[in-house]
């Protein structure tokens, strides 16, 4: 299974901008907080324009909470952007600017969670670790348990199961683990598997079960008409007006009826995503850090 997997991700595997020689932990942990709930295609430009704005986390640290949310653009899920800007300063005042390389270390910054700490070991720091995202428990599933998906939720048999199988020295994990990951982004997909091309057909037991559909149906999360697609025309708005705008100028440029409009706005401002003073609404001010890099040009 090994040689035939990794033979297969040697010929196939994306020419990713991070998987360059020479990307930065930094620069890889952009990249894996980008990635969630982002589409490869969307975050690769997103993400080159952000490193050279802020190659390094100090970079960043000095930045506004604004300038940040301006960047981010339209990637979706803004508060990621505000916990890697948290995640910067973390850096800078805990590690010197650089990125840990310990798991502990790794999940105690914000915005850090278990894959993403387990992502970084793996890509960044070429170490033994288990990376499991979506692709990779989907693959897992269809080989070893002959099902279409695995279970909503991450179980303890499945994270043991992975860990046995992660090959025991740290660059060689690091390439399973991005083998089966980029297997499960290209090949064995979620709804249009291309199994005659799969290096794990031989032993995969869903596809000599007939692939059988013996998965809860998975309810593909609905976007428009939702209160996230109204938070994001507003903070489209805010992104264009630097100096904040009035509630009615607010209201008319998001193009919302006020009964989208109130509950959308209101989360923006619990959530530290937009800030209400003097009667004006704009993106969040905060002091930005000293770290002794000056700003780039916007």
């Amino acid at each position: 299974m090994l040689k035939n997997l990794l033979r297969w991700y040697d010929g196939a595997a994306r020419p990713l901008p991070w998987r360059a020689p020479g990307t930065s932990p930094w620069a890889i942990l952009v990249c894996e907080v980008m990635s969630q709930q982002t589409p490869v295609a969307r975050v690769a430009p997103a993400w080159r324009a952000w490193l050279e704005r802020w190659p390094t986390p100090a970079d960043l640290a000095a930045a506004t909470p604004a300038d940040v949310l301006i960047m981010w653009d339209r990637l979706g899920y803004p508060r990621r952007a505000l916990r890697l800007r948290e995640c910067a300063i973390a850096l800078v005042e805990r590690h010197g600017g650089r990125v840990p390389r310990t798991r502990e270390e790794l999940l105690a910054l914000p915005g850090i969670g278990p894959y993403t700490a387990d992502a970084l070991l793996a890509f960044a720091f070429q170490e033994r670790s288990v990376v499991l995202d979506t692709n990779i428990r989907r693959v897992l599933a269809r080989v070893y348990d002959g099902a279409a998906l695995p279970p909503a939720h991450q179980t303890v048999r499945e994270r043991e199961r992975a860990a046995a199988l992660v090959p025991a020295d740290g660059p060689g994990a690091a390439r399973w683990n991005a083998a089966l990951m980029e297997l499960g982004a290209l090949v064995c997909t979620a709804r249009e598997p291309a199994c005659s091309g799969c290096p794990l057909r031989a032993e995969c037991r869903w596809l000599s079960a007939g692939k059988p559909k013996n998965a809860a149906p998975r309810t593909t999360q609905k976007f428009t008409g939702t209160q996230r697609e109204a938070r994001g025309k507003i903070m489209a708005v805010l992104r264009k007006r630097r100096g904040g705008c009035a509630r009615p100028d607010l209201l008319h440029g998001s193009h919302l009826s006020e009964e989208r409009f109130a509950p959308a706005l209101a989360s923006l401002l619990e959530d530290g995503l937009a800030q209400e003073s003097d009667g004006r609404y704009h993106l969040p001010i905060a002091e930005s850090v000293d770290t002794g890099v000056s700003q780039n040009a916007s």
